[in-house]
């Protein structure tokens, strides 16, 4: 009997996400699943493509994300991840999540990159877990519990100082319930002040939570300056001890004295990898994204705005440039401003490329998606990779490229089913353009959808289209799910 499908996409170039060549073939989905690949002549389909000259690729998995809060607000919030060809979002990062917390006011920053007051409602992962599963959302989501909003309940706000031990039993024991209610992970964001605190041993007792359940550690580690190398090394002792596999945040080495040591971090992140588990993402961009911090600026790297509380009419300006206007320096304008967010043009594009290239890498937009004029990565990401750095640098295949943002980011995370193109693997897939995809978006402005993607799905629904409807090409359909490591 003639195999019948929902979807055949026919004579696509087929990128299997593994890093293999590329190779010319069909692909066909029933249900959430793929069905079969190779020569499907003898099958048929309730919607046919004809895709020759375009390539088919797994869904991208966005290895580093600020999208707890946009998973659950639909397409007006998630249409910069699908249109890049996202399908699948690591949340919780830095320290920061959105479960397990119920605070009545808005937390210190950062947390308050993603939820004002009326958004920490989630008391139990369990419950932020529901919302996502009975909802629906755009994208999959796979999340990690942030330190950060544990410190910030389990201290009752007095973070400046390390925890006790009846706090940090306490959050030993969120971390260990959220890990049976379906998160994947626990994050830390030792570099912010609800975090910057607690010390390694802290830390550790916390980690040990995961080693039950296999949990993956993650962190946006105490310095990517400076110290970059003493934080590496504070990393893997916590992997270590905790017995998890880590996951270092957007790699850099940080501000102009710096430039040029990621000689010296690679090696050393190899060097572990031999003995442990380690990998790391990387964003395409030589400036980050974070909060405003008025005690942190330096007048060689300059500043961009991307949202203020008093003052909503800076964003997309020069920090430099407001200080001017205000007759004032950066410090004072800097307060005069917060709370507020930054871009940071404080990395070297040699390094970037650099920690890019190297094998443990894979791709993570570390994207704010509420921020008034948000930083180009949060639209941009993957195409980016693809079309600048693959296509038009030629720094890697574009095999190796897709394998950055697919079935390495699944094997490092644990996700299962996903990133490769296989029968049986769950149909996140990527209709894209090989020869025109690019970014569009840029700093002055970053909310413009890439070039080249023409359609995605997730779990076998299409979450976005070009062209399509009045919605910016989102199809409207929300049939990502909450992905949990190690489980189907």
């Amino acid at each position: 009997m003639a195999l019948r499908c929902d979807l055949i996409i026919r004579d696509a170039t087929l990128f299997d996400g593994t890093g293999a060549p590329r190779r010319v073939g069909d692909i066909g989905v029933k249900g959430d699943r793929i069905a079969a690949m190779g020569d499907l002549g003898g099958a048929s389909a309730d919607r046919e493509i004809i895709a020759t000259g375009k390539a088919v690729a797994p869904g991208f998995i966005d290895a580093h994300t600020h999208d707890d809060r946009a998973v659950l607000m639909g397409h007006q919030a998630t249409t910069c991840k699908t249109s890049q060809g996202v399908t699948t979002v690591v949340c919780g990062c830095c320290g920061v999540s959105l479960a397990p917390a119920r605070f009545k006011t808005a937390p210190p920053p950062p947390l308050d990159l993603i939820g004002a007051e009326g958004w920490w409602r989630f008391g139990d992962f369990g419950d932020y877990a529901h919302a996502i599963n009975s909802k629906g959302s755009e994208v999959n989501v796979y999340a990690l519990v942030g330190n950060q909003t544990l410190r910030v309940e389990a201290m009752e706000g007095d973070v400046m100082r390390p925890a006790n031990e009846r706090e940090i039993n306490h959050m030993h024991a969120r971390v260990k319930q959220a890990m049976q209610e379906g998160a994947s992970g626990f994050s830390t964001g030792l570099y912010y002040d609800p975090n910057k605190h607690a010390t390694t041993d802290e830390v550790i007792a916390i980690t040990e939570a995961l080693k039950p359940y296999d949990g993956l550690y993650s962190t946006h580690m105490r310095d990517e300056a400076d110290r970059v190398l003493a934080s590496i090394e504070e990393t893997m002792r916590i992997g270590k001890k905790a017995g998890v596999a880590v996951q270092i945040s957007h790699h850099k080495c940080s501000l102009p004295e710096n430039y040029g040591r990621s000689v010296q971090t690679l090696p050393l992140i190899e060097a572990y990898s031999r003995s442990q588990e380690v990998a790391y993402d990387v964003y395409p961009y030589p400036a980050g994204s974070t909060v405003l911090m008025p005690d942190r600026l330096r007048d060689d790297v300059p500043v961009m705005i991307t949202w203020s509380v008093p003052h909503p009419e800076m964003a997309g300006k020069y920090l430099s440039d407001i200080a001017r206007g205000w007759n004032t320096d950066i410090r004072a304008a800097a307060q005069k401003l917060t709370p507020a967010g930054q871009i940071s043009f404080q990395m070297d594009e040699d390094d970037v490329q650099r920690i890019m290239a190297h094998p443990l890498s894979m791709i993570g937009s570390d994207g704010i998606p509420h921020d008034a004029h948000p930083h180009p990565r949060l639209w941009g990401t993957f195409p980016r990779v693809l079309g600048h750095y693959s296509r038009g640098m030629n720094l890697f295949s574009m095999e190796v490229a897709i394998h950055k943002m697919t079935g390495r980011c699944a094997e490092a995370y644990g996700i299962v089913d996903r990133g490769v193109l296989r029968e049986g693997a769950y149909a996140d897939l990527v209709l894209f353009d090989p020869a025109t995809v690019i970014d569009a978006a840029t700093f002055e402005t970053p909310a413009l959808p890439s070039i080249g993607i023409e359609e995605v799905w997730a779990n076998g629904v299409a979450t976005f289209r070009h062209g399509h409807g009045d919605k910016g090409g989102a199809t409207g359909e929300r049939p990502g799910r909450l992905v949990t490591r190690h489980r189907a």
